[in-house]
């Protein structure tokens, strides 16, 4: 291949590279050339790359212990072009070895299956290894599809038998419990398959495995005891499940979490929920919608503790209104059964004891811990922070160089929005020298109460906390045209604020629907936008888009003094 004799040899290429020549069909110029070796461009491994159009063929230098000849027909593979025959390298759909991969996935889940797409963009041999929960993880399986399509459920249930407006007199509604679960369990199985095990069905690359994997040591892994795989790096996705306290009796009187709750088709005619964070409080809600009698039990001194006290007053006001009870300042010391009732032995906020007695079933939602055990990662060097998440950088890289991790078992916010970035992103920066980096500043999230509680960047506690200079403007519900139009005025809009840049920092939403505001006010923080450009912004009259303008508004003026749509 005389072409290959032009230009000058890279001083920096080391001596024990490997060469890989392939013949190219479906190049029609030279353009088409160009456009494969640019394919190349940062791709880690890979030290020089040569490809001619006239003779229709390409040579590529590259380390094997960075990238392999799999990963280079696979990047050329794409479109209209197709390695047709090579010398050193297998055909695109055979491995150079049955057990050894370019990236092996540890996880189903949402990071894994966001690696996985990656992974196949760039030809990368990948095998994906899932235990526990079915491929697609903890999402679309036990969390966020189950619990929303339940919450939704329970809401129509609720409008139905309450109304806002004297003159509309509900009538009440009938809920078939049975066939609202047997309906959920139908969503989760299309979105399973649909949105998953279909999007990878016809991935060249990749191969899945369903077992238990073991490290026996940083390259190696063994699945199910038994079948030992290599990768040249790897991505730990295993996820996270709930955290089980260690209480006296609580295994032996039995108790359900979100990954066994959603599926119990006979509706529980009482429950005791523990714990108050955002598990257990969409399970209560949802539930005593449904028609379950509820009680909540936290430790602390109010609902959603990691909110400030005024998040919490919202909240826990709704809760006591519906018929749930809660019990802050409550510790569950010991369960027993007694003719077919649990009984809890708490004790109270003023040191005393108490019995509670649980005719239903008890739900633990006691927060969430890394699935990070009995995998073997002590013979890794993979570090650990005191919670067992695996510790990474901002580019999802772990203290070993060549493991990244990403998801709910990383030290990273635990969201699956953020799992999908961090899993892409994982494999970017393993594989080629894009560097990319995660940034949370501006990350919103949502607890899908009602109302909902909406957040992003710091609330006032967290800059003080920081020593940031902050301003809050918090605007009642009672001031937005929308809400008093609906007859629903409950929560406010606060908005945090950097008095010397007139900068938003953070923002705190608590309202109907409150959720839809959320992406808007974090673009605000990412971009920079400042209080004064959101407060002279045009906003739809009666949108509760528009308490962001009146909120903004309230930093230097009275809204109740303003007529409507003014500024």
């Amino acid at each position: 291949m005389s072409f290959f004799k032009r230009g000058k040899k890279e001083a920096s290429i080391p001596n024990d590279l490997e060469t890989l020549e392939v013949e190219i069909s479906g190049m029609t110029c030279d353009h088409c050339a160009t456009g494969i070796e640019r394919r190349f461009e940062g791709m880690k491994g890979i030290y020089e790359k040569r490809v001619s159009f006239t003779e229709g063929k390409g040579l590529f230098r590259f380390d094997p212990s960075q990238v392999s000849k799999d990963a280079i027909v696979g990047t050329i593979n794409q479109g209209n072009y197709r390695v047709v025959s090579s010398s050193g390298a297998n055909p695109p759909s055979e491995k150079v070895h049955p057990s050894q991969f370019d990236l092996v996935i540890i996880g189903g889940g949402s990071a894994a299956f966001s690696a996985a797409i990656k992974a196949e963009e760039l030809g990368l041999g990948t095998l994906m290894v899932n235990d526990g929960l079915p491929f697609g993880g903890t999402c679309v399986n036990v969390g966020c599809v189950p619990s929303k399509n339940l919450i939704r459920a329970a809401e129509a249930a609720h409008h139905a038998r309450h109304s806002n407006f004297a003159g509309v007199k509900p009538k009440g509604v009938e809920v078939d419990f049975r066939q609202v679960i047997q309906d959920k369990k139908k969503l989760v199985a299309t979105l399973q398959q649909k949105k998953y095990m279909d999007v990878v069905s016809d991935f060249n690359y990749l191969t899945m495995v369903e077992g238990r994997a073991v490290f026996e040591d940083a390259h190696t892994i063994v699945v199910n005891g038994k079948v030992r795989y290599k990768g040249l790096k790897f991505l730990i996705a295993t996820g996270a499940t709930t955290n089980i306290p260690s209480i006296e009796g609580l295994d032996e009187v039995g108790y359900y979490t979100n990954a066994s709750l959603f599926d119990l088709e006979a509706q529980p005619r009482s429950m005791t929920i523990m714990g108050a964070g955002y598990i257990g409080l969409e399970i209560a809600m949802a539930y005593r919608r449904l028609g379950s009698q509820v009680r909540i039990i936290e430790f602390t001194d109010r609902v959603l503790r990691a909110q400030t006290p005024d998040i919490s007053e919202v909240l826990e006001t709704q809760l006591r209104s519906e018929g749930i009870e809660v019990l802050p300042n409550f510790r569950a010391i010991k369960f027993e059964k007694h003719k077919g009732k649990t009984i809890i032995h708490c004790k109270c906020p003023g040191g005393s004891t108490t019995q509670i007695e649980e005719p239903g079933i008890v739900v633990v939602a006691t927060g969430i811990r890394p699935n990070t055990g009995e995998m073997g990662l002590g013979n890794t060097g993979v570090q650990l922070d005191d919670r067992g998440h695996i510790m990474v950088d901002e580019g999802m890289k772990s203290s070993v160089p060549h493991i990244f991790a990403a998801g709910d078992v990383a030290n990273t916010p635990a969201y699956v929005y953020t799992a999908a970035l961090e899993g892409k992103t994982a494999v970017e920066n393993a594989f080629t020298s894009a560097d990319n980096k995660v940034d949370y500043r501006a990350l919103p999230w949502v607890v899908f109460t009602d109302p909902q509680v909406a957040g992003v960047g710091l609330d006032e506690a967290q800059a003080e906390a920081g020593g940031i200079p902050f301003e809050v403007s918090k605007l009642p519900l009672t001031e937005v045209p929308r809400a008093i139009a609906a007859q629903d005025t409950r929560g406010f809009v606060k908005l945090i604020r950097n008095p010397e840049t007139d900068r938003l920092i953070g923002a705190r939403v608590v309202a109907p629907e409150g959720g839809e505001l959320i992406q808007q006010l974090s673009m605000a923080i990412k971009y920079g936008i400042t209080v004064k450009e959101l407060a002279d912004n045009l906003y739809p009259y009666l949108t509760l888009g528009e308490s962001i303008k009146l909120a903004a508004i309230t930093f230097g003026k009275d809204v109740s003094k303003l007529s409507c749509c003014a500024s």
